[in-house]
C-alpha cells in the first residue's frame, strides 16, 4: 500500500523540522501559509506567511537551547487536502522540561501546506514552559 501524497507531504515535513533544515521546511509552504499555536504565551497566535512560520521554528529552537525533540506517532489524510499529524513533543527550557502529546491539523493545495492548525494536550502546562 502506498502513502498517500499529502501524508508524504507532512512526513517530509517533520523530516525536515528534525533535521533543523528551514530551507527543505519552506519549499513545502505557500508564501502565504499560516501556523496558529494555541495558548497564552510568546509563541501563541497566528503565524503568518512563510518566513514567519519558519521564524517561529527557529525561536522554538534558540528557546529551548536546541533540545526539542519530535516524535510523529501517526498521519491521517481525508483525500481532500487535509492531514493530521499526532506526536509527542520533548524540550528544555531552563531548569523546565517538557513532554506533551501535540497534533498538527495541516490544509494542503496543490502539494504545499497552507494552514497549520496546532492543538496541544496540555495547554496551562506549554504556556507555563513558554513563560
Amino acid at each position: 500500500m502506498s502513502e498517500h501524497p499529502d501524508a508524504a507531504l507532512v512526513r517530509r515535513g517533520y523530516e525536515a523540522f528534525g533535521k533543523g533544515d528551514m530551507q527543505a521546511l519552506g519549499a513545502l509552504m505557500t508564501a502565504d501559509v499560516i501556523h496558529h499555536v494555541p495558548g497564552s504565551n510568546p509563541l501563541s497566535g497566528h503565524h503568518k506567511g512563510r518566513e514567519a512560520v519558519l521564524d517561529l521554528y527557529r525561536r522554538i529552537g534558540e528557546e529551548t537551547g536546541g533540545t526539542v525533540r519530535i516524535e510523529l506517532h501517526s498521519v491521517l489524510v481525508d483525500g481532500r487536502g487535509h492531514a493530521m499529524a499526532v506526536h509527542t513533543f520533548y524540550g528544555d527550557r531552563g531548569d523546565r522540561g517538557l513532554e506533551v502529546q501535540q497534533g498538527l491539523f495541516f490544509t494542503i493545495v496543490g502539494g504545499k501546506i497552507t494552514d497549520i492548525d496546532e492543538c496541544t494536550q496540555d495547554i496551562d502546562e506549554e504556556d507555563a514552559f513558554w513563560r
